[in-house]
């Protein structure tokens, strides 16, 4: 069963403008189907995979051969195992000057996107997938979300179902196929990352360690990196701690959420905040197998907070636009926090991320720091279990995290 993709439009628009179109992401979250649909209007389109051994020693061994054989249109799976391609291809595109001739994906960010900027730049139009989104899901347009662009809503949920939601995760196949089991796909989705993606990256001397490494991760999501105390439990050093950290983002596993610096303000954290992209593995890793312990337990406002965020960084990169430079928190040494700030077009929007269906104007507590900003404050919005959008003040209401 395909369910359609946002992006299905963004990657039409980039392919009239590039030569070569990149849909980046972690494995499994759809590249590939994507492609593949997009190209079902282009009849003539080839595709390759590079998982192939032997079609990949081509790629790696004789580039000009292979971009022969594999003559554009062409989607060229997994690009990452064959960088010796990208110098190839723009030799060809230069040649040519033809739109839409190339069509990559790519499940390693890490080393990949030095290689394609080196290589393309100029030439590439670059997109971020990751496992559905609730709209998608759902059958809804996504759009970005912002608070100033919700006016009328109204929403059925209950928490219960938003957990079984948060337990479940967005991976295609897990939701295509709902008879499949959550441990199994998830074991095995875990497998699979390591031995094709990890052991590329970095050379794991205990493969447990890093398992232990992305469950501590895991357990602290929604909290600031602490490396720290990442490096001490899983007895590795702090540099380790950070490379492991730094891959598990580049390969779209997790996010992180950088505080945000203004000028005027002082006494402000430093440290990101780490989230996961898909609430799903979150859970699978932190040892979470029931949504009904996960709703009753200390850990589930962390994790109804990561399901809201990964979700609106999931609505701009749905639509092709870079979240990491729009979305941001704010945290001070005195306590007062905002969970999500988006800035945009000059506007600074502010929001908190509350698990209970009327938190009240007490949620807006903290949004006094703002004052002292230079930037324009905008609409405000408490998402929450709301059963639909409650103004609390002239800027600020409830809104039902349905509008993410």
């Amino acid at each position: 069963m395909y369910i359609k993709r946002s992006l299905e439009i963004r990657v039409k628009e980039m392919a009239e403008h590039f030569p070569v179109v990149l849909v980046c992401g972690a494995r499994q979250v759809g590249k590939t189907t994507l492609l593949k649909k997009v190209a079902e209007d282009m009849s003539d389109i080839q595709y390759v995979t590079l998982d192939h051994p032997r079609i990949r020693e081509l790629a790696k061994t004789d580039p000009e051969l292979f971009l022969q054989q594999y003559a554009a249109p062409v989607i060229i799976d997994e690009i990452q195992y064959a960088p010796e391609l990208l110098p190839f291809i723009k030799i060809k595109v230069d040649e040519q000057r033809i739109n839409g001739q190339y069509y990559l994906t790519g499940s390693q960010m890490f080393n990949m996107m030095s290689n394609v900027s080196e290589s393309l730049a100029g030439r590439v139009g670059i997109l971020s997938m990751y496992s559905l989104s609730r709209a998608e899901i759902e059958g809804r347009d996504s759009i970005p979300f912002n608070p100033s662009a919700i006016k009328n809503l109204t929403s059925d949920d209950v928490i219960s179902d938003i957990f079984d939601k948060i337990l479940r995760g967005g991976m295609p196949q897990i939701i295509s196929d709902p008879g499949l089991s959550y441990e199994d796909y998830y074991g095995s989705y875990m497998q699979t990352y390591i031995e094709r993606d990890i052991r590329d990256l970095i050379n794991i001397k205990n493969e447990s360690k890093f398992i232990k490494f992305i469950s501590c991760v895991a357990a602290r999501t929604s909290q600031e990196v602490n490396l720290a105390d990442l490096a001490k439990d899983v007895d590795i050093d702090r540099k380790t701690a950070d490379n492991w950290l730094s891959i598990l983002v580049t390969s779209g596993i997790v996010v992180l959420l950088h505080p945000y610096f203004g000028n005027t303000i002082k006494r402000i954290v430093k440290r990101p905040k780490m989230y996961f992209m898909d609430t799903g593995l979150a859970c699978y890793l932190s040892m979470w197998n029931n949504a009904r312990a996960l709703e009753l337990s200390a850990m589930a406002g962390a994790m109804f907070e990561n399901y809201v965020i990964s979700e609106i960084y999931k609505s701009y990169a749905n639509n092709g636009i870079e979240a990491r430079s729009r979305l941001t928190f704010y945290r001070d040494n005195n306590g007062k926090e905002i969970d999500l700030m988006i800035i945009e077009n000059g506007k600074l929007y502010p929001i908190e991320i509350k698990m209970n269906a009327d938190p009240g104007r007490n949620a807006l507590k903290n949004f006094s720091v703002l004052d002292s900003l230079q930037e324009d404050i905008a609409e405000g919005a408490v998402l929450c279990m709301s059963s639909s959008i409650i103004p609390l003040d002239a800027k600020n209401k409830l809104v039902p995290i349905k509008a993410i």
